[in-house]
Formats: structure tokens, sequence, C-alpha cells
């Protein structure tokens, strides 16, 4: 196989195909489809094409689709391809739709030999350091604009979490969760605002975790948290209590009152059955995906919160959760903690001088933990 970067050049025309191909021969590879539907499967099994000069006019599939399926593809190889338009006689306005799907460049059907080359050149130029750029951003720890941890991290603790649980027979939980109508926000303030008000929610909540915990990002708009150690109940409260935080603060941008709600997925091991810490976070995607599909504002966890048994809690876990304000899972607990707890109560009766009303404290703590299910 050459080393030269491969092209796919689309056309249904021969000789303008035959043309290009001419032009760039020796320096380039190229291969050649006669309609934007062949181009597309070609794009999608071949990984070495590094771009695609497209007419606009075809059949089957014409260079607008070809253009439109390529922007929006989940595959980032293909969304952030170079993509040339061959132009002719459009008007402006079929020009500047190209421009707003993503065209990267446009070229006449009589451009010479060495203006295609250095066009393509600096293209090829651009998304290469722009690659280089993305992978060394994925290495690092933290987001140097935003001091979130990075997604890349974010998976790293995944998997030490993941581990540790698998050895010692414990449990681990992640939560992904993103704000509703993410493109719509972008629409209506701006990608840049948009950012900003993702960051800001980041760093609140990222005063609310555990220190064993990580927050990153996930994606634009969607945040990622690993809770080593944490059960399934206790992840699902807490991803309720951002979600009604989120739901009931008043945002305003432009002079105007946003509506902003969020949903979230949550996973978690030994219930959920992953073998890896990617599937464990895909999973929690996935479910974030399906409660913004039902409408939002909502949290799914696949049916753990109706089937997961919870773990006892010890005191100093239940102190912990008390001083993160994450009452929920202490509240549904409280018969058997307070009762642990009498001996300390009796102690400090007597060593203060005080008197309490323990027996009445002894009988409801009884009462209710009889009246806890299980």
């Amino acid at each position: 196989m050459s080393d030269l970067p491969r092209l796919l050049i689309v056309d249904d025309s021969r000789m303008v195909r035959a043309s290009l191909a001419r032009h760039l021969k020796g320096v380039y590879e190229v291969k050649e489809e006669g309609d934007g539907e062949a181009a597309w499967q070609t794009l999608v099994l071949d990984h070495t094409i590094a771009a695609v000069i497209s007419d606009l006019q075809m059949p089957v599939l014409d260079g607008f689709g070809l253009l439109e399926r390529v922007r929006t593809c989940k595959l980032s190889r293909l969304r952030d391809i170079p993509f040339i338009l061959i132009s002719g006689e459009e008007d402006q306005e079929v020009l500047e739709r190209a421009e707003r799907l993503g065209v990267s460049d446009f070229i006449s059907k009589g451009v010479t030999a060495v203006e295609l080359k250095t066009r393509l050149g600096h293209l090829l130029q651009f998304a290469q350091t722009r690659q280089s750029l993305e992978e060394a951003r994925a290495q690092q720890v933290q987001d140097a604009v935003t001091g979130l941890f990075t997604r890349k991290y974010v998976e790293l603790q995944a998997a030490q979490a993941l581990s540790h649980a698998f050895r010692h027979q414990g449990e681990a939980s992640v939560m992904v969760i993103g704000f509703d109508g993410y493109d719509a926000l972008v629409e209506q303030v701006g990608r840049s605002r948009a950012a900003d008000m993702g960051v800001k929610f980041a760093r609140l909540v990222a005063g609310k975790i555990r220190r064993e915990d990580s927050l990153g990002h996930f994606g634009e708009g969607r945040f990622a948290i690993v809770s080593p150690g944490t059960p399934a109940a206790a992840c699902i409260a807490f991803a309720d209590r951002v979600r009604r935080a989120v739901a009931d603060s008043v945002v305003s941008a432009g002079g105007k009152r946003l509506v902003l709600t969020m949903s979230a997925g949550v996973a978690s091991v030994p219930q959920d059955r992953v073998i890896s810490a990617s599937s464990l976070l895909d999973l929690a995607a996935s479910r974030m995906e399906a409660a913004m599909g039902a409408g939002g504002n909502r949290t799914e966890s696949g049916g753990l919160a109706a089937h997961v048994q919870e773990q006892p809690l010890t005191v100093n876990r239940a102190l912990e959760l008390l001083r993160d304000q994450r009452p929920e899972a202490v509240v549904r607990q409280l018969g058997r903690l307070g009762q642990q707890l009498l001996p300390m109560l009796v102690l400090l009766q007597q060593e203060l001088g005080v008197t309490l009303p323990l027996e009445e404290l002894e009988k409801r703590l009884a009462d209710r933990e009889r009246q806890q299910p299980g």
C-alpha cells in the first residue's frame, strides 16, 4: 500500500474525476466514487481516507447530503475530515448552505494543480495539528481551561474503582449527568456561554462530592462522577438531589430566564454485570440518554432503585454522608444507627449531668427499625 495520503474524489463525471486525479498524481493516492451514497460507504469502511473532494450535483445522494452525513457522524475521524466541495455556477445561498453544514473549502472545476495541492496541504496540516492537540489534551489529568478532570482520567478512576470492587467484593457506582436539550441551549445562548454554564454547574457539584469521588468531563454538556465504594441507592439519591437543584435554580441570559433541567444515568457493580470501566460508564451514559428521551429531568438506573438491597451503613460512613449533605441514605437506616449510638448518649448524660429522654428515644428507635422493610 502506498505511503501517500489517500483522498476520495466524488463526482458523477468521469472526466472531472480524471482531471482532479491527474492534478494530484504523485502527491496523493486517489480513490474515486460516482455518487454520494457509494462515497459514504467507502468513507465508513476505509479508515485511511484523509480528505474528501465532492461535487454538489450527484445522483442517489448529492454533495449536501454527503456533507451532512459526514459532519453529523458519531465517528470523530469522519466528523472532522477535511471536505472540499466543487462549485460551479451555484448562487450565494447555495454556498452559504454548504458553509452552515461545515464545508472546509470550495474549488472550481477548472482549478489548477498548484492551487488544489496548496489548499489540500493547508487543510491536512490543520487537521493533523488539531488531532495532535486533542490527543495531547486527552492525556492531561485536568482540563487546562475548566480545571475539571478529563474524560480519560475519569475512565482511569472508574477502572481503579471497578478493580477494587471486584477484588474486595465491594461496590462502585458511576453517574453520567447532562443538560436536557443542550443543542437548543447552544443555539439560544451560544456555545461559549453554554459551556460556561456547564462548568459552573460542575464546580458546584464538585463541592458536594467526597474526596475519593472523581468528577470530570464526559462530553459537551455532560459530566461523569465515579464513586468508589458507593452503593447504587446512594448514587441514585445524590443524582436526584443534583437534578432537582438544577431544576429549581434561576438562570438568565440576555435578560431572559432560562429553563434548565438535567437528566442522569446511574450504573453500579455488582448489580450491573459489566467487566470493564468503559462498559460501566457507557451503560450510565445510555441510561442518561434514555432519561432524556423519556422527557428529561429524571434519573434512570435500569431498575437498580427497585432491586438494590441497601448495605448497612457504619456510623462513620453515616457521619461522612451527613457532612457531605447527603442525608437520604442515613434517614433510611436511622433506627439502627440511633440504637448503636445509645451507649454514647448514656455516657454523655452521665458526664455532662444532663437529662435526656433516653427511654423514649430507645422506644422510638426500636419502632422505627421494626417498620423498615426487609
